[in-house]
């Protein structure tokens, strides 16, 4: 449970109609597995304790004293175990009979949740034996306690209260206005669903889709329990489908047609952060009763899938459409203001590395959709100290192939002049040496960009502005900032895409060198004819800042957070030394480097993370960074 990580487990036992001791026993089993596994939440089936399918028998008093009796001896064996359970079983009350879900913790029955839509249409009859929830909240003897009895109950955590648990039971999820809309909106995090759905053609897929789409909608965890092995197959067959989800992302889930636990963690933590940052998160937590529970926090281990390139999406096809629609927003968002500038032209500084590169492609598509000739893009070739032949070939190479117009301005004899002003040594490979190339060749791009009425199109990436990576009033200062919203891990697969896509074999060969080459701001003198400065050797991995970039901007984590997810997300590449010394510089210069995107051209936003200070990204230019060092100092 550190860090906000609960451990949940779907559970199917096997079970045998109307044999309450089988089931208990099945239940104990998985329940004992779950403990052994670190589950902190378990979450059975619908009527697991008896069995779905009884019929009629529901209506016999002596298959309800040994439900009963099952669930007090469900509260004796598990009251050693710091885990919560849910389990499903008839429970007659006021001269009616009601599907419920008890809830128990270290041998103390928390609740029982009634089920609220009972369905009576096709293969299910449940009105002949159950009665709809009562509307309001009340108190039930059992086992000489007062129980809460209701649907309107939040069971939370003293220790932690975003663990917050919240009960719905089959068809409640099937309904247009579920439960579950309530429960999260008055403060329950997860939502346990305990089913008994049975299996026909097609069904998994939507089941699967109602799941995510609950989890999404309500910003929660989703544990969805389903009836398996065992129940009656007289009419249907029940297919055990287990699922874990998590805001519209499925965590896990089971193989139809088996029983057992479907286990992932669940990021409470990070839930109730997007909802504080939802503005349009409905908080309602009028009408509900909260029962406490203490349980407590203790390491989670993890199982869940971290992605290490979570800007980059895992499968071709999905990746493939991804980096297709980047391009068309950063098209369309540049055609647009080309369109409503009246421009003429569009400048852009091409040095042969991946962010030039792909701001000049973006240039094509928009010219193209505006049906205007790529002469009017001019690409302009700045060759300085540190240029090597490599980056100019392909730089120079790029603009033939693209059809663009091509020149080349050498900034040396500028830049020595300039030198001659500030009283600069050319000798001292300084701040002032490389800062003032950077500047030369943007004041070169707007003067270019005035004398040809056009206008400047930016190259830097969202991963430089997050590390403060250019040079203020230099590379940080366009017209229109094309991959202002585009990490660096990403463009990488986008010029990759459009190798694959744009139907010319020598301009492929072009980009796949391009994505070959070292990235660097080529501001030092070369080696031996190759770069000398190497980017990531200087600030660290790319692929390691923008894991720290995803995770502490759009989830929220704390920097020990971070830590721990890119040490499994990364294991095997990087040591926990090497992650935890470049977490470091990224927090150092995303505080410190602030000033820069507080005054950041206009580009637009293509993903989840934007640090625009218009948009996603309002933070004072003079916060402190001590509250975040100090943390990764403590690990």
């Amino acid at each position: 449970m550190k860090y906000g990580f609960v451990k949940c487990a779907a559970a199917t036992p096997r079970v045998r109609v109307a044999d309450c001791e089988y089931n208990l026993g099945s239940m104990l089993a998985l329940i004992r597995e779950a403990d052994a596994r670190g589950a902190r939440l378990v979450v059975f089936p619908e009527l697991c304790i008896t069995g779905y399918t009884c019929g009629d028998l529901f209506g016999a008093s002596t298959l309800l004293r040994a439900a009963l009796d099952a669930l007090r001896r469900l509260l004796e064996e598990t009251a050693p175990l710091d885990m919560l359970v849910v389990a499903g079983l008839p429970f007659p009350k006021d001269g009616s009979l009601y599907n419920c879900a008890a809830v128990l913790h270290k041998g103390r029955l928390l609740g029982l949740v009634p089920k609220t839509n009972i369905p009576n249409y096709n293969e299910f009859y449940e009105l002949r034996n159950f009665a709809p929830a009562p509307k309001e909240t009340s108190a039930v003897r059992v086992f000489g306690e007062d129980v809460p009895f209701g649907t309107n109950l939040l069971f939370r955590c003293e220790k932690m209260p975003d663990f917050c648990l919240g009960v719905e039971i089959c068809e409640d999820v099937w309904v247009a206005s579920p439960p579950s809309a309530g429960l999260t909106s008055a403060g329950a995090t997860i939502v346990a669903n305990l089913s008994a759905s049975n299996e026909t053609v097609g069904k998994a897929d939507y089941r699967r889709l109602l799941v995510r789409s609950a989890s999404g909608r309500c910003v929660c965890g989703y544990v969805f329990a389903d009836a398996g092995e065992g129940e009656s197959t007289t009419d249907v067959v029940f297919s055990g489908h287990d699922m874990v989800a998590e805001n519209g992302v499925l965590l896990a889930e089971s193989e139809l047609f088996t029983t057992g636990l479907t286990i992932s963690e669940i990021d409470v933590e990070m839930l109730a952060g997007e909802r504080r940052r939802m503005n349009t998160f409905s908080a309602s937590p009028e009408g509900y009763a909260t029962v406490w529970f203490d349980m407590e926090p203790a390491e989670t281990s993890l199982t869940r899938t971290v992605e290490p390139m979570p800007f980059v999406p895992a499968s071709g096809a999905e990746r493939r459409g991804r980096c297709e629609t980047i391009l068309s927003i950063q098209s369309e968002g540049l055609r647009k203001r080309l369109e409503h500038t009246n421009a003429r032209t569009a400048v852009v500084g091409v040095s042969g590395g991946l962010d030039s590169t792909l701001a000049l492609i973006v240039a094509a598509r928009a010219f193209d959709l505006l049906s205007r000739p790529r002469e009017d893009i001019i690409a302009i070739t700045m060759p300085g100290f540190g240029t090597t032949g490599r980056t100019k070939s392909n730089a120079t190479r790029l603009a033939e192939l693209l059809g663009v117009t091509l020149r080349e301005v050498n900034i040396a004899p500028a830049v020595r002049r300039h030198f001659l002003d500030i009283g600069q040594d050319e000798s001292t490979h300084d701040v002032t040496y490389e800062n003032s190339q950077a500047r030369e060749r943007t004041q070169v791009l707007m003067d270019y960009a005035n004398r040809t009425g056009g206008i400047v199109v930016g190259t830097g990436d969202l991963s430089e502005l997050a590390l403060g990576w250019a040079t203020y009033n230099g590379d940080h200062m366009s017209m229109y900032g094309v991959n202002a919203g585009v990490p660096k891990t990403l463009i990488r697969h986008i010029i990759d895409y459009y190798a694959d896509t744009c139907g010319s074999e020598d301009l492929a060969l072009v980009l796949r060198d391009v994505l070959a080459t070292p990235v660097s701001p080529e501001l030092l003198p070369p080696e031996g004819g190759n770069i000398s400065q190497k980017t990531e050797d200087l600030v660290g991995p790319y692929e390691l800042h923008d894991f720290f970039l995803y995770h502490m901007v759009r989830r929220g984590s704390s920097p020990a957070k971070v830590l721990r997810l890119a040490e499994r997300a990364w294991r095997g590449t990087y040591s926990r030394e090497v992650i935890l010394a470049w977490l470091r510089v990224f927090c150092r210069r995303f505080f410190s480097q602030q000033f820069k995107r507080s005054c950041l051209p206009d580009g637009p936003k293509v993903g989840s993370v934007s640090l625009s200070p218009r948009g996603d990204w309002r933070m004072p230019s003079d916060a402190s960074a001590a509250l975040w060092l100090a943390e990764l100092e403590e690990l």
